[in-house]
């Protein structure tokens, strides 16, 4: 007998609203710096800046479903999960301010193999309550090794 899934749309919307809320605080941020940035040589494969904000809406989505269903769980362990899950979110707000406004790209970089790292032990401690949540974070994680590809680019290209 399988279980199912009963969403409630008030945790719901406050699992996703606290992503979308913390990367647009983040975009507003770093705004100013992005005419500096569209100054910079990047690397091969560089999306257009409109993919950015497009592509990390559809992710904090995912993140916040994927925290839902964690918040949702009976598991003891629940709680741990979701403060990982808040550690790797800060982290993860702090990168562009280091990328962008303060320029600190070397720094910014092995910030996201700290963020990728905490991704990844994140996602083993969400599989280990909800397979579907690690799941949800896949994207998540390969959009920030792409971003690690990029943000290392954009450094060797502009040192």
């Amino acid at each position: 007998m399988s279980k199912s899934v009963v969403f409630r749309l008030g945790p719901l919307a406050v699992s996703i609203v606290i992503p979308l809320a913390l990367g647009a605080l983040s975009g507003f941020i770093t705004s100013g710096s992005m005419q500096q940035f569209e100054q910079l040589l990047k690397p091969p494969l560089s999306p257009p800046g409109i993919a950015f904000p497009i592509v990390w809406t559809i992710l904090y989505v995912l993140m916040g479903i994927a925290s839902y269903l964690i918040w949702q769980s009976a598991d003891r362990d629940r709680g741990k999960a979701l403060v990982l899950y808040g550690i790797q979110l800060v982290v993860n707000v702090l990168w562009p301010i280091l990328f962008f406004t303060l320029q600190m790209r070397l720094l910014s970089f092995f910030w996201l193999l700290l963020l990728i790292v905490l991704i990844i032990w994140t996602m083993a401690r969400f599989s280990k309550i909800n397979k579907t949540a690690a799941w949800l974070l896949v994207p998540y994680l390969l959009w920030t090794l792409f971003a690690g590809y990029l943000n290392l680019g954009v450094y060797l290209l502009n040192r």
